[in-house]
């Protein structure tokens, strides 16, 4: 009896996933909740597990993109595990011919004497490792290097292309002063790590500021499907978090219930999470809106592309000091650009404007947001 590994559901708008590799060679014996394969999508990577014990029979190569409930290996039951090899027992000297004289102590049996035959014979040498299939290759030159395009840059690719080219994307911008958010944390850090257990970040201000925003202007928090507008009542909002495959999206929920504290520490444990390669895709998803931070990496300005099937996205960057005119005076600020990415098909400029201008309104007020100390 032969029992089908089929790919599983994998979560929201998830079709299809692609083979980045196999931990077994095609018929090895394998236990039932073993590890079989690696499967990417343009989110997440995932473990296939074996459900069966028995000898498993491959039916898709790595790389291979495949759909879901698609057939990628079958293992046979009826298939009798492999008998556990003994440790090798010491051999006994060959009739007629003479033991050493003495043998030495060792865990390895010591290999009985034969008579060398008439032609030497070469030492085996063992065969170079092949190379993996993504390790990077120079021409002869040594001025290029090429290496394989990993399953999930490729499908991350492709969900970029098809945000750009099934949306009418357009970006506005705004700029904030971080002043009185920079003076609150360098007051209160402190006493907030002390009580919380966590330390008071950026990002939690603008994830409260962004719901402020949303909720009133609630055409930032629609989506299209279809023929139809759905309108959110909820804000799931998701954190872009860059790893060593690329960039993933987990989402915090119900941030309108939670506290600045609460939101740090759910940022933190997805990092790690995501890190570690511990993301499950309950993690990433949903949402209903997103939050990129390119500031972490010195980016100044950006248009952030579109999540799926989100409407908008709010792209954060590096806090530049900068002289800026208030109250009729030059003066030195933390500054920083704000980029907000829509779907013009949904969201009017107006709109647009007016979450942004909010978003500047709350992070440069930001008293009125409780710290719960």
């Amino acid at each position: 009896m032969a029992t089908e590994i089929k790919v599983p559901t994998l979560g929201e708008s998830i079709t299809s996933g692609i083979i980045a590799a196999w931990h077994v060679k095609e018929g090895d014996y394998v236990e039932k909740d073993q590890v079989i394969y690696e499967l990417e999508t343009d989110k997440i990577t995932s473990e296939g597990l074996a459900e069966v014990s028995g000898v498993i029979s491959l039916k898709a190569e790595e790389g291979d993109e495949v759909d879901i409930g698609q057939t990628v290996a079958k293992i046979d039951e009826s298939a009798s595990a492999p008998e556990k090899e003994d440790a090798p027992a010491e051999p006994e000297p060959a009739p007629g011919v003479e033991e050493r004289a003495q043998v030495p102590e060792a865990k390895t049996p010591v290999p009985v004497y034969e008579k060398p035959s008439s032609k030497p014979e070469t030492a085996a040498k063992p065969k170079p490792a092949a190379p993996a299939k993504s390790q990077p290759v120079s021409d002869k030159s040594g001025r290029t290097t090429r290496k394989r395009l990993s399953p999930l840059r490729k499908k991350i690719a492709e969900r970029l292309v098809n945000a750009q080219q099934e949306t009418a994307m357009l970006t506005t911008f705004n700029e904030v002063d971080l002043s009185a958010i920079k003076a609150l944390r360098a007051k209160h850090q402190e006493s907030f790590t002390e009580v919380h257990g966590v330390k008071l970040g950026f990002m939690s201000f603008f994830v409260k500021a962004a719901v402020r925003a949303l909720q009133q202007t609630p055409a930032i928090n629609a989506m299209i499907d279809g023929e139809e507008i759905v309108e959110n009542h909820y804000y799931d909002i998701g954190i872009a978090v860059s790893t060593e495959k690329g960039l993933i999206v987990p989402v915090v929920r119900d941030c309108e219930s939670l506290s600045l504290a609460n939101i740090e520490k759910e940022i933190r444990n997805y990092a790690e999470k995501a890190r570690a390669g511990k993301i499950a895709f309950e993690d990433i998803q949903g949402g209903v809106f997103t939050i990129t931070n390119g500031g972490v990496f010195g980016s100044l300005l950006s248009t952030p592309i579109l999540n799926s099937p989100q409407s908008a996205i709010l792209g954060m960057h590096t806090i530049q000091d900068r002289p800026v005119a208030v109250d009729g005076q030059v003066v030195i600020r933390p500054m920083m650009y704000l980029a907000l990415s829509y779907d013009h098909r949904i969201i009017d400029g107006k709109e647009a404007v007016t979450f942004l201008i909010k978003m500047k309104e709350i992070l440069e007020n930001p008293l009125h947001l409780l710290l719960e100390l």
